[in-house]
């Protein structure tokens, strides 16, 4: 993995910053692990739009991938890494010694023709998973479960990693990418290792059109708006908004805390930084 500055042959060349990938498959995706992937464009069922800047973008098929990693003891051949339009992470695609084909997350170090296995005595190597009662202190994760067998939420993002920091009794505890300290329960699974492609921050897309092809439409400032459009719009000439950033909903940005009270922050131990 390598990243690959542009020699500035048209504006949208000059600041444009791209990672080689070599070891990506240039084959079509496995078939049977496809589903049709329907566009929003940012609107709910009534029509209305609830997450702005949305719409548009090329075409995607949604990739099956195993979060639960349940096949206890069956090892799995690495055939393909390929990339992934839903996420920033590359995919592994796996063969089981059955042949049953899986997608799993790639993590970083993991090649083709390696072998991965789940269960709740495999080794620590990158790729395999097992329940974090197994899992020595001070091993790098990703891929974690919250509640037991739902299958990874957790630590899934490119280049994300998470450590186990202590085992108390039936629960572990884990650092996240975010500085939180978490309790689980030790039944919970997880990977080893890191998520792969961890240059992908690395990269700038170099011109507004390539954020479209992702579906990401344009954000207007909202001091360049109207009054009746945002708290921050109007003014003779160019102002500074003349109040403390906020949303077109009056809502303070920048440093203002929105996370709501839910029962799993119960499980939180140190709160991120």
């Amino acid at each position: 993995m390598a990243i690959k500055t542009h020699k500035p042959t048209s504006p949208g060349k000059r600041h444009h910053i791209s990672i080689l990938q070599p070891e990506l498959s240039d084959k079509a995706p496995e078939k049977s692990l496809l589903r049709p992937l329907k566009k929003t464009g940012g609107r709910n069922s009534y029509g209305r739009v609830t997450a702005r800047h949305k719409g548009g973008g090329h075409k995607r098929k949604y990739r099956v991938i195993d979060w639960k990693r349940n096949k206890a003891d069956v090892p799995a051949k690495v055939v393909a890494l390929e990339y992934d339009p839903n996420r920033s992470a590359n995919l592994a695609l796996l063969t089981y010694t059955d042949g049953e084909k899986t997608y799993i997350l790639a993590p970083a170090g993991v090649k083709v023709g390696d072998m991965v296995v789940s269960g709740p005595e495999v080794d620590i190597k990158p790729g395999n998973c097992m329940p974090m009662s197994n899992i020595p202190l001070g091993t790098i994760i990703h891929n974690v479960e919250m509640k037991i067998g739902k299958g990874a939420q957790l630590v899934r993002s490119a280049g994300a990693a998470a450590q186990l920091m202590a085992k108390e009794e039936n629960y572990v505890l884990v650092k996240l990418p975010s500085g939180e300290v978490r309790k689980f329960s030790n039944r919970c699974r997880a990977c080893i290792g890191a998520v792969g492609n961890s240059e992908h921050g690395s990269q700038k897309l170099g011109k507004a059109g390539r954020s479209r092809w992702k579906g990401r439409r344009p954000s207007v400032r909202g001091v360049a708006m109207n009054p009746i459009d945002h708290p921050m719009g109007g003014g003779e000439g160019k102002s500074s908004g003349g109040r403390h950033p906020c949303t077109p909903w009056g809502v303070p940005t920048k440093g203002f805390k929105t996370r709501k009270r839910k029962a799993s922050d119960r499980d939180i131990v140190t709160k991120r930084k």
